[in-house]
């Protein structure tokens, strides 16, 4: 007799497939993240609306560009020993944000496929060491200060976005993982 329940385990599951399917949830978790965040963002007056926000549209300046952005000025400006427009802030936001998203996804998917089934629990861990990782590198880069130097709300306010990261993530990824009863 067959279960109705959906059986989730990491057997069957090559390398690759791990790999792509932790990309894929890191996308769900990356949109739930910017969906967080953007809810935030009109709930403290924002008028943009998402697409906009999203895509970062209106950023022209390094000064004004988020984290992501200035991270990928300087590796594309040490790659390419020049500087860089500050026409290219908007894209290096957004495909920076992306990409470190859907890389920290990759490596998930790594370990979490080599583990006897995907947990929602496996979440916290994820986001709360994304959160952190960006507060141990990014004052070396001299992109942040000092994780000691930010108020506790606006630590609060970072590490809960990127909790919702860890979670939508590990959550796509215990729905991708998921095998379904054959008939």
């Amino acid at each position: 007799m067959f279960s109705s329940r959906r059986q989730i385990t990491a057997k069957n599951t090559t390398p690759l497939g791990a790999v792509v399917r932790g990309v894929t949830a890191s996308a769900l978790g990356t949109f739930a993240m910017d969906s967080f965040l953007y809810r935030r963002y009109k709930k403290d007056g924002g008028t943009r609306g998402f697409r906009s926000w999203e895509s970062s549209n209106g950023l022209d300046s390094w000064d004004d560009a988020p984290a992501p952005a200035k991270v990928g000025k300087r590796l594309l400006e040490v790659i390419l020993r020049r500087d860089l427009s500050p026409r290219h802030a908007r894209l290096l936001n957004n495909v920076t944000h992306w990409g470190y998203g859907l890389l920290a996804g990759a490596q998930y998917g790594v370990i979490v496929g080599s583990l006897r089934s995907p947990k929602l629990r496996y979440g916290l861990p994820l986001g709360a060491g994304v959160w952190a990782a960006g507060y141990a590198v990014l004052p070396a880069m001299g992109i942040y200060r000092p994780i000691w130097e930010y108020d506790l709300e606006t630590l609060r306010n970072d590490l809960s976005a990127h909790l919702v990261f860890g979670f939508g993530t590990a959550a796509a990824y215990q729905a991708l993982a998921a095998e379904r009863p054959r008939p």
